[in-house]
């Protein structure tokens, strides 16, 4: 999956192999060494972050389709994460429990993916055709030597913050008349709230194995490997159903300007 550029075909080799897994038909876990970054198709073309124009959501058609083309091109690296946790940290011998959660998080990610990029048909657009960012890849490079880094970095702040977004976003689509884009962004919002959880139980795992309190190491690592903010107002209910204390995060949150 990781070495197939085209995202329709990475989406129907995620799902089959995850019917693999689950049937028994893959039962071993190989040591393949993962790419540094896996397969891309020429577009969209891909941005910095702070060059990504702002997306208005509203009533224009304009606006659903940047929205809908920003949240495939997330799906869609976080196919490649979830494949990218399998393959490249095997060395730490994680039990079969760890191997079943990403598979899984794999296939919800391509479930995703292919849902979104029917909204963007329903619109009149591809993915790829708009610009994207890279930020996502740029936080799997930043923690590519530690799975721990990986696990406090990725599921447990980038995933995180998409627990706290999304409602408000589903919110917007409904206000918009969105029905069809309502129910695919309650569905991965759903979906993402075990996504998280798992990384939070792996996290816990790990630190329990390499003897660390899990609260001080997860801020250590977020502080030394993103670059970004932790910042509120948080989803506490989402995240709590996701094993995510408020005492964990708020730490790491930018105080508010007195007055």
């Amino acid at each position: 999956m990781l070495r197939t550029a085209d995202p329709g075909g990475k989406v129907r080799l995620s799902r089959r192999f995850a019917a693999a897994w689950a049937g028994g038909e893959i039962a071993t876990v190989g040591t393949a060494e993962p790419p540094a970054r896996p397969a891309r198709p020429t577009a969209p073309e891909l941005r910095p972050p702070r060059e990504m124009p702002r997306r208005r959501i509203g009533q224009s058609t304009a606006g659903r389709q940047a929205l809908y083309h920003a949240l495939a091109h997330i799906e869609l690296n976080a196919i490649d994460l979830a494949w990218d946790i399998i393959a490249r940290f095997t060395a730490e011998a994680p039990p079969r429990g760890f191997y079943d959660d990403w598979v899984r998080v794999a296939d919800d990610e391509a479930r995703h993916f292919a849902l979104l990029a029917q909204r963007l048909a329903a619109l009149d657009i591809d993915y790829g055709t708009l610009p994207a960012h890279d930020g996502l890849w740029q936080a799997a490079q930043a923690t590519a030597h530690d799975l721990l880094a990986r696990l406090a970095v990725v599921p447990l702040v980038l995933e995180a913050r998409g627990l706290d977004v999304t409602p408000g976003l589903i919110a917007k689509l409904a206000a918009a008349g969105d029905t069809e884009g309502t129910a695919v962004l309650e569905t991965i919002y759903r979906d993402e709230i075990v996504h998280v959880a798992a990384g939070k139980r792996w996290f816990d795992w790990l630190c329990a194995r390499r003897g660390l309190a899990p609260e001080v190491a997860w801020r250590d690592l977020v502080a030394r490997h993103f670059k970004g903010v932790v910042k509120p107002p948080f989803n506490t209910e989402a995240r709590l159903a996701a094993g995510l204390q408020a005492e964990f995060y708020e730490a790491l949150a930018p105080e508010a300007p007195d007055g």
